[in-house]
């Protein structure tokens, strides 16, 4: 495999992995509950959030926000590196076609859980939600910190299936493995840090969630099926033959 080939494989993994972290935030059971969270961690009310914001509210949801997610990327970006390093692991453990039998399992894994978020299977392990509850209000910004740690750690039912996804992606490519999972991250950032400031567009975003995860789940099945048979060198391929063409006809 030529390196420019491995950086495109490693870009469509990048956008996959960046599109698992925003589809874990516009889950249902994440999003509809956002308006309710961001209130409790600033202690400002929700009908505050949802209306007209001045300078030192939308600052103060904005730092609340980074901290939340810093103890959220905490917790997760060590997962992957834990999948990364277990990875690693085993392929020195499975000399050989290893790395081909961790993708396989990671393609069976992808499409199970991508046939779950769709709601065509039902897993009641995956059902039994698992959030940390917390009697007070967090102190400042260090409570905030901890909040996110206990969301990341906690939140099983909805970010678990697909962010297991993505640790297994890792798994099957140690060397990139923290690569991926700090993109996830970024990707459960961006839609998070966006909605933080417009709280009144989750009404709209939480009467289509059904169909958002309709169509995440059929593109995780579709990752889980290209991983499976082993296809991402081949579509990495593609992909570069139609950039080099439409640059060449330009050119041309």
């Amino acid at each position: 495999m030529s390196g420019i080939e491995a950086d495109t494989m490693l870009m469509v993994g990048t956008l996959l992995a960046i599109g698992a972290g925003a589809l874990s935030f516009l889950s249902p059971c994440v999003l509809p509950i956002f308006p309710a969270y961001m209130s409790y961690i600033t202690g400002i009310s929700v009908k505050e959030l949802q209306g007209k914001k001045n300078t030192q509210i939308r600052r103060q949801l904005l730092s609340h926000s980074l901290f939340f997610l810093l103890g959220v990327s905490l917790v997760f970006i060590s997962l992957g590196a834990g999948a990364s390093f277990l990875g690693q692991w085993v392929q020195h453990l499975l000399i050989g076609n290893s790395g081909i039998f961790i993708q396989r399992i990671a393609g069976i894994f992808i499409i199970i859980m991508g046939l779950f978020i769709a709601g065509w299977i039902t897993i009641p392990t995956l059902m039994k939600e698992k959030r940390v509850h917390y009697s007070k209000k967090p102190v400042g910004f260090l409570g905030t910190f901890f909040i996110g740690l206990g969301f990341a750690a906690g939140w099983t039912p909805c970010i678990g299936p697909i962010f297991g996804s993505i640790l297994l992606l890792a798994a099957s490519n140690p060397g990139q493995g923290m690569y991926y999972t700090f993109f996830y991250v970024i990707g459960f950032a961006l839609p998070f840090i966006v909605l933080t400031f417009y709280l009144g567009s989750t009404r709209w975003i939480v009467r289509h969630s059904q169909l958002i995860m309709k169509i995440g789940g059929v593109i995780m099945i579709i990752m889980g099926l290209v991983l499976f048979f082993g296809l991402l060198p081949r579509i990495s391929g593609f992909l570069l033959d139609l950039v080099q063409d439409t640059w060449l006809s330009k050119l041309g």
